[in-house]
């Protein structure tokens, strides 16, 4: 099975604590890991202000996690994401940056 290397940023409501945020980041890596996904970095990129406010929230808690996973995984990941009322937003992208470093 090929896997790709995929980039997910989401942002949480300011409101949220570090309890809650951890255990977050806690059950999207393990489920990343029970449907087949490796190589799994986490970095939380703290509270920022965001550019337009969402919901009514001026500012974010920003967490960017890199991996290697399948497509039904990232379809998988983004519905459970979708349903989480502490998410605000979410994107995935499909990088290929390790890829373009090694061809040089």
């Amino acid at each position: 099975m090929f896997l790709n290397n995929y980039e997910t940023i989401y942002i949480l409501k300011p409101d949220v604590t570090d309890n809650i945020n951890l255990s977050l980041v806690n059950d999207y890596k393990s489920l990343i890991k029970q449907k087949g996904g490796k190589n799994i970095l986490v970095q939380h990129r703290g509270r920022r202000h965001l550019s337009y406010n969402i919901t009514h929230y001026y500012d974010g808690i920003y967490v960017q996690m890199n991996y290697q996973a399948n497509g039904s995984l990232v379809k998988f990941l983004e519905k459970s994401m979708r349903f989480n009322n502490n998410i605000i937003r979410y994107l995935t992208v499909k990088s290929n940056i390790l890829n373009n470093l090694n061809a040089y």
